[in-house]
């Protein structure tokens, strides 16, 4: 048993429950049949087990070090990620025309997927550099992508985000770092950047690092934020790496988890010029940032979902094999003892993992399917539907795995009981790991904040006619099944709960009060998507059961078990939620600081 993928359950989402199949029928993916990914897959797998997960514990033990103003990482790391460029993977992301593989985006995040699994911190690295590479092919001018973008997508060279400052945090409006141009056309950048993941390492030759920068004279706020590549070492105009570029390395930040891969903070500038490059037009560095934060927050709920599954996996090896206590009706103390699997709250705990492990990586992988779908369509009407989906997912794709594959390690570790606190077993660093997730990427707030204040109400609440559109589809295709009405019925009465929520928050004359439970709402929301979800793998499971040659019905009743689990236990928590934010309760919001302590 692998703890890094569940294969069976991976062809059930690609296949059975979505169009991984259909997707393969179109030109743009005519080099690729299911066969031919399987074997990418059982390749992936090898890679991950053999170079990744085989250091997660050693890694983990021997985080970066900051050695005369340089980082040190451990041999394994860099064996690892060797492995990972030696077998083409680096290039997974990208489109042949910049010499990538051209896969489908289902399958760049299931492959990847694995190796976040077995080790999450290694794969930041690569994580990382496939967003800087897509957003400089999607805003850099033809003079920036000859220059870096092969060296990128190859992975001779990793990439960077630097987006926070010490002093602003979040609030991208509040920044200072100031690029000043240069008579040649390039800027010269200085300010301290702050949480820069992969923002040294001893890994690669140069690191390109995305800089927000403000222009003077540029207007205030996030209207005067320009987006800047600003390579560690300076790149000649024949493609050698030249003179170091000034930008300092200032400190390690010492994290509780994903302690393997660097974050540090950087000053540019500092020592000397760091030299930058404008990417797209002044003023849209945030515009153009987003290229790369949309993609990686789907990224970063498929990072929960699999650092959780490895969690889920672990847990269950674990409960299947470890022999305590008997039966409650069973006093006879001479009798044999019985699996933990067999104890009723271990079956509760392991059963909420794999409602929330499964039902967010099938989140994952729709969203995965409707980018693939508009990169093979040119129905202008479809494709915008797609927009008005992905805009009000990603939120929660990022945020909804970040909170309930959090607690789904947590369970992983309950089930081992003390061992599960302790680093002779893996679940105790998979719960550290994941803890992350709530927080890279924007914040579990700024989600909130983005869903309710923004992308429900945008274009007249389009999006939310089109996700009601879409849930109604899927329930019409479980309507034939008398097993699932039930189901079908409670769905629609979240969905309609969900819209008054709306409604109610729209008539609210205070802003601030109106947006003050936005999380809430972020969460409920999630769930009535998951919910979704677990429909769709319902109506999946039904059919592949009552298929003549179905020989693996326990996987079909697990599964069915699951969606059941999932609307008895967790779709009615939303009443509660949606009560209170359409109620617009100010019980936090009427808060003042010193009435937490007192004076």
């Amino acid at each position: 048993m692998s703890i890094i993928v569940n294969r069976r359950d991976l062809d059930f989402v690609l296949y059975e429950t979505l169009g991984l199949e259909k997707i393969l029928m179109a030109d743009r993916y005519a080099d690729y049949d299911r066969e031919s990914l399987d074997a990418m897959l059982d390749l992936c797998q090898s890679v991950a087990e053999d170079k990744f997960l085989s250091c997660a514990s050693k890694l983990d033990a021997n985080e970066p070090t900051f050695v005369d103003g340089q980082v040190e990482t451990i041999p394994e790391l860099k064996e690892a990620i060797k492995a990972y460029q030696e077998a083409g993977l680096c290039a997974s992301a990208y489109d042949a025309d910049v010499g990538g593989l051209q896969l489908p985006w289902m399958m760049d995040q299931a492959l990847n997927g694995m190796f976040v699994c077995a080790n999450n911190p290694a794969h930041i690295y690569l994580f990382l550099t496939q967003g800087v590479a897509n957003m400089l092919n999607a805003c850099g001018s033809n003079a920036l992508k000859d220059k870096y973008l092969p060296n990128l997508v190859n992975g001779n060279w990793f990439g960077t985000m630097c987006l926070s400052e010490p002093q602003a945090g979040s609030s991208l409006a509040d920044i200072r770092t100031k690029a000043e141009l240069n008579t040649d056309g390039s800027y010269c950048i200085t300010g301290t950047k702050m949480w820069i993941s992969g923002g040294e390492q001893d890994i690669t030759e140069n690191i390109i690092h995305m800089v927000l920068a403000k222009i003077p004279g540029s207007p205030p706020g996030v209207k005067g934020i320009s987006l800047f590549l600003v390579p560690k070492n300076r790149v000649n105009d024949d493609g050698s790496l030249g003179e170091y570029n000034n930008i300092a390395l200032a400190g390690l930040n010492h994290k509780m988890g994903c302690r393997g891969a660097t974050n540090c903070l950087l000053n540019f500038g500092e020592s000397g010029e760091s030299i930058g490059f404008l990417v797209g037009e002044p003023n849209q560095g945030l515009a153009n940032m987003f290229h790369m934060m949309n993609e990686a927050r789907i990224s970063v709920g498929m990072s929960a979902v699999m650092t959780a599954l490895g969690g889920y996996l672990y847990s269950l090896d674990y409960a299947r094999n470890r022999p305590q206590g008997r039966s409650l009706v069973n006093r006879n103390p001479e009798d044999s003892q019985i699996m933990i699997s067999e104890h009723a709250d271990i079956k509760r705990m392991l059963m909420a993992q794999k409602a929330y492990v499964e039902g967010a990586q099938t989140l994952i992988y729709y969203c995965a399917e409707l980018i693939d779908t508009k990169k093979i369509s040119d129905d202008e009407i479809a494709n915008k539907r797609i927009d008005l989906l992905l805009d009000l997912l990603t939120p929660i794709c990022k945020s909804w795995p970040s909170e309930f594959c959090l607690e789904a390690n947590k369970l992983a570790m309950q089930v081992l009981g003390g061992y599960g606190y302790t680093r002779e077993y893996p679940v105790e660093r998979l719960y550290r790991d994941n803890r992350l997730n709530h927080i890279h990427e924007g914040t579990w707030g700024i989600q909130g904040l983005d869903i309710l204040g923004r992308k429900v109400r945008m274009q007249g609440g389009a999006a939310v006619v089109t996700l009601r559109e879409e849930i109604e589809a899927t329930i019409n295709s479980a309507g034939s099944q008398p097993q699932l009405m039930s189901f079908c019925q409670q769905l629609i009465d979240a969905l309609g709960l969900t819209e008054a929520t709306i409604a109610a928050v729209d008539q609210a004359e205070d802003p601030s009060l109106a947006l003050a439970n936005a999380t809430v709402f972020l969460d409920a929301m999630g769930h009535l998507v998951i919910a979704w979800m677990w429909l769709k793998q319902g109506v999946a499971a039904i059919e592949g059961k009552t298929k003549k040659d179905a020989a693996d019905t326990a996987f079909y009743d697990g599964k069915i078990a699951a969606m059941r689990y999932f609307f008895r236990y967790e779709l009615p928590k939303i009443q509660s939620s949606m009560r209170l934010v359409a109620e617009l309760d100010s019980t936090c919001y009427d808060l003042t600081a010193d009435q937490f302590l007192g004076v």
